[in-house]
């Protein structure tokens, strides 16, 4: 457990409105995913001349803007999704924290935001834990889902990196993101729009990558599929995201499997799922690699039994296995259309570390002194 604490004095104001337990007991039977919110959150504020400051833990309440705040004209907003486990044998741990804090860091300096210290950042998840621990739920296929994010919050309409910023993180225990549970999906290979292009900001997890998804979605929705795999802007031939999650496919089966996910070539967000699955599936003693596929490829390769598994990772989901393909161009199934046998073990090696059903050998969780 990490004993190192960030520079800045936090301040605690815990509300007089907690939910009764009765009531929290009852939202926790069914949370749903993002849509029941723990009684505090975290907030710190930045600007130029004082840099971060008035770090503090609050109760949850709707925000107060002035509309001409930038955020809601220029979109300089980042956030990321993390996840808090209750532990087998007691406690509560996060999930690989200091990986997730990195890449705040590096979406903030592309959006041109103020990078906020890692040891905050996991200071202020501790500082949120602490306090609404008892939210940390602990059935199977549930967790606390963190959502820290940032914004521009200066009021202006010029357009120019904002000279004050607002962070804030909220906490939501969830169950499964997909409410049928681990089925595979049929997936739309989307040719008519982009995710992102080369120089952009695909590589950064802000809002405005999934605003600009939502459109391809619902078309995905149009031809009667639960998800859009996104293209390269180039040539609309090589597979890189299915939705918000990075996929894997995996050629051959058995201890010959061999996994590969598509290179993070700067259009692609560095997931950190995506890199937990590819050093626990070389754990496993299967190969594992980053490289390229195209759509014709995928298409082959099932046809002729050689690519027999694919799936979509991420925090929200973990695994999702890909069941069938639909595009313009004719529709294919992956292997027998189920997930397969690769998938499901990756998957629950993983979600094993996580809830401390088996050792971490890697590091990965960081436990909240309670």
């Amino acid at each position: 457990m990490s004993t190192e604490t960030s520079a800045l004095q936090f301040t605690v104001n815990a509300t007089d409105h907690r939910m009764p337990p009765a009531e929290r007991q009852r939202l926790l039977a069914d949370p749903g995913f993002g849509r029941v919110f723990t009684d505090h959150m975290v907030r710190i504020d930045w600007n130029r001349a004082r840099g971060w400051h008035n770090a503090e833990v609050l109760g949850y309440a709707p925000l107060q803007l002035d509309p001409a705040v930038t955020v809601l004209h220029y979109a300089q907003a980042v956030f990321e999704g993390l996840k808090a486990f209750r532990q087998e044998a007691g406690g509560i741990a996060v999930f690989r924290p200091d990986a997730h804090a990195a890449r705040f860091r590096r979406s903030a300096r592309r959006l041109a935001l103020p990078e906020l210290p890692e040891s905050v950042f996991i200071e202020a998840i501790d500082r949120l834990m602490t306090i609404d621990g008892e939210w940390v739920p602990s059935a199977p296929e549930q967790s606390m889902y963190l959502r820290p994010f940032m914004f521009g919050s200066e009021v202006g309409l010029g357009v120019r990196p904002s000279s004050e910023v607002t962070f804030l993180l909220i906490g939501s225990p969830s169950g499964s993101y997909f409410p049928g549970g681990v089925k595979p999906v049929t997936v739309w290979l989307s040719e008519d729009f982009s995710r992102a292009a080369p120089g952009g900001t695909g590589a950064a997890k802000t809002g405005g990558n999934y605003a600009g998804g939502l459109l391809a979605q619902a078309q995905a929705a149009e031809q009667g599929c639960d998800q859009v795999v996104w293209l390269d802007s180039q040539e609309h031939r090589w597979v890189e995201e299915m939705g918000g999650m990075n996929l894997c496919f995996v050629f051959g089966s058995g201890r010959k499997a061999r996994l590969m996910t598509p290179a993070l070539t700067g259009t692609l967000l560095p997931g950190v799922t995506r890199d937990s699955l590819l050093t626990l599936a070389r754990d496993l003693g299967y190969e594992a690699e980053e490289g390229k596929i195209s759509t014709e490829e995928w298409r082959t390769g099932c046809a002729d039994g050689s690519l027999t598994e694919v799936f979509a990772c991420g925090t929200a989901a973990v695994i999702t296995p890909v069941g069938a393909v639909k595009s313009a161009h004719g529709s294919w199934t992956v292997g027998d259309g189920k997930p397969g046998d690769i998938s499901m073990r990756l998957r629950q090696s993983l979600v094993e570390i996580q809830r401390g059903l088996a050792p971490d050998p890697h590091g990965w969780l960081h436990r909240v002194a309670l």
